[in-house]
């Protein structure tokens, strides 16, 4: 098998009645259904009864279609064919038309400005862009300082006058499998870094990659034909996508919710039968939270099925674990490391069986390979010894594009890549202690603040908790905990300085904020965002020699 296109095509030929996707919206009690290539009433679902709208399309027939109405504008392999979408049924499909003509997927954050998007059109070389509703207004910002983009298509109803309607374009378009030759190291897509250092780099991925990653995700979570996942991520996330991936390969239905609420959740575990469901942190924490405030009954949902719940995309800390484990005693519980540039989660992975290691994020993936550094000169640690993660496997990018300084940097010649995380390795597990640069030197001694955080997330009155440096003139930085206080409950700068007197008195915070935690659609906490309000702006330049 040489592209993951070819799993698309499998199951329309082997399950063309089989639903592929189902969309929810909770919101407008609206949901949708695609095939994996012809119309069928053949399965049916709770869920059903209580939508109150329907709509029915087929896979691989809308993926042929994008592909072929590509080629015959003039598009060619390797052209680079930007989208910018919120979570929908329309999104893979147009993804994988992409991938069919030989172009290149260029996913795009939903929260990026209109001088973003303008930044990452011309940093990868976009010649298309796909976008919804949502973005009209950002997009009509920018059409006229975007001269290489040929191609502006709208998914959605009332297209703007600088667009032409992606429906209207694919109805008169061959629905037959296009014919371009590709291989397994051709470039398949080009996703952007979180932009946490500046401006987002853009990371070349290979067909091999994505293949590689779908493997991994089946391996870790044994998904068969039978398995529902649930994803609520955004897509255009590395980390949304390889998870669902991993249904692609057995050719298992997955369902797209558009909302992140409790209820809305459970009840879509419970009219959909998912069995697989990827939480973020946050929605865990609040999950418990509103079953602990008495919000949702867990007597209302039918949650038996539901056999793995997996975390990624951050720490996660020990104590959330423990509370899940204690409501939902049977559920399977996996924590799954990685990055974009190494195809999103698997590169490390705890494993179904290592409960007892929570807190760790596991061992090497599939097909992967682990060691601890010292940085660049990737001579390894000492056992017990922080240093930086390094991982090398099928699924390492190809390159940062146009940006071959910042491809040294991470990529070494023999494969290995510096994923920037601080780790550490301890009875064969590794634990990753804080991002590089997030580490905070405060006389003279290193404070990880994922550490810190996880102590204090275990106040049953934080709701959440991020910790920075802040400049200091004595000790040229002090850890500072931003405390976001849980709905209905109360803690003073006092109660939360008793509760810190079980931690060393060096890993204190000095500082205490009371404020809200933001973090970005993937679930991560926005640190430089932090830094800006906060006044720890400074410690980084300082530490970059700017």
């Amino acid at each position: 098998m040489e592209t993951i296109c070819e799993l698309l095509e499998q199951w329309a030929v082997e399950r063309p009645n089989n639903i592929a996707l189902v969309e929810i919206n909770p919101q407008e009690l609206d949901a949708k259904r695609t095939t994996w290539r012809e119309y069928s009433l053949i399965e049916s679902s709770p869920v059903d009864k209580f939508y109150s709208k329907m709509t029915w399309a087929k896979f691989d027939e809308k993926a042929n279609k994008f592909a072929n109405l590509l080629l015959a504008r003039g598009y060619k392999k390797g052209d680079k064919i930007a989208i910018l979408l919120m979570n929908c049924l329309e999104w893979l499909p147009i993804y994988f038309g992409i991938l069919k003509a030989g172009c290149m997927a260029v996913p795009m954050n939903f929260r990026y400005t209109a001088d973003e998007i303008k930044y990452c059109l011309d940093l990868a070389d976009c010649e298309g862009l796909v976008f919804g509703p949502e973005f009209v207004g950002r997009v009509e910002q920018i059409v006229t300082r975007i001269p290489k983009v040929k191609m502006l298509a709208y998914v959605g109803d009332d297209c703007p006058t600088f667009a032409l309607s992606y429906q209207k374009l694919v109805d008169y378009a061959s629905s037959s499998k296009p014919v371009v030759e590709m291989k397994t190291d051709d470039d398949a897509a080009i996703y952007f870094s979180s932009g946490t250092t500046g401006f987002p780099k853009a990371i070349v991925l290979q067909h091999h990659c994505l293949l590689h990653s779908a493997k991994v995700e089946q391996a870790h979570h044994g998904q068969t034909k039978d398995d529902i996942f649930l994803c609520i991520p955004p897509l255009y996330h590395t980390g949304a996508k390889m998870h669902w991936f991993g249904s692609l390969l057995v050719g298992a239905k997955a369902v797209l919710l558009k909302g992140v609420k409790p209820e809305w959740i459970l009840r879509a575990v419970s009219e959909e039968r998912c069995s697989i469901v990827w939480l973020l942190v946050p929605w865990a924490q609040d999950i418990l939270d509103a079953i602990d405030r008495g919000e949702v009954k867990l007597d209302d949902y039918t949650l038996s099925q539901w056999r793995l719940m997996h975390i990624g995309a951050q720490p996660v800390p020990p104590s959330l674990i423990k509370r899940w484990k204690e409501v939902f005693p049977h559920h399977d519980y996996d924590t799954n490391y990685g990055l974009s540039e190494s195809t999103g989660p698997g590169a490390v992975h705890l494993g179904v069986e290592n409960i007892d290691h929570v807190g760790a994020i596991g061992k090497a993936g599939f097909g992967w390979e682990t060691k601890i550094v010292k940085g660049q000169s990737m001579e390894e640690v000492a056992p017990g010894e922080v240093g930086e993660l390094a991982i090398k496997g099928p699924g390492v990018m190809r390159e940062y594009y146009k940006n071959p300084q910042a491809t040294a940097e991470i990529l070494k010649p023999d494969g290995w890549l510096l994923t920037g995380d601080m780790a550490e390795e301890r009875d064969g597990f590794i634990y990753l202690v804080d991002r590089a640069k997030d580490v905070i030197i405060t006389g003279g001694e290193n404070l990880y603040p994922v550490q810190i955080e996880d102590f204090l997330r275990a106040n049953k009155a934080i709701k959440d908790v991020a910790v920075i440096g802040l400049p200091d003139a004595r000790l040229g930085e002090i850890a500072a905990a931003i405390v976001e206080v849980k709905e209905g409950m109360t803690l003073s700068e006092t109660e939360f300085n008793d509760f810190c007197l079980d931690l060393p008195r060096y890993k204190r915070p000095r500082k205490v904020i009371f404020a809200p935690v933001p973090r970005n659609p993937t679930g991560k906490i926005e640190k430089p965002k932090l830094r800006k309000m906060y006044g720890g702006e400074a410690l980084i330049a300082r530490q970059n020699g700017l």
